[in-house]
């Protein structure tokens, strides 16, 4: 069910809501999400054939909150 993936879409959204970081400091907030997106990108890579066709789409479009519904939902 790729655990670590949704760990790292997890990892994702505390980010995005962590507002004191983005808001004390930018550029640095900034790149922790570029780390985790990249993160993303290299998992999604590594196991694209292990995907179903409807969650690869999610996560080659960058959908990952898409991706994080279908992963916890099924």
């Amino acid at each position: 069910m790729h655990p670590e993936l949704i760990t790292l879409l997890h990892d994702r959204l505390t980010i995005i809501a962590d507002h004191s970081l983005r808001d004390s400091d930018p550029s640095a907030h900034l790149e922790a999400l570029k780390t985790i997106s990249e993160k993303i990108s290299s998992y999604t890579q590594s196991h694209l054939r292990e995907f179903d066709p409807k969650l690869r789409h999610y996560l080659t479009n960058s959908s990952y909150q898409k991706a994080l519904d279908h992963l916890t939902e099924n």
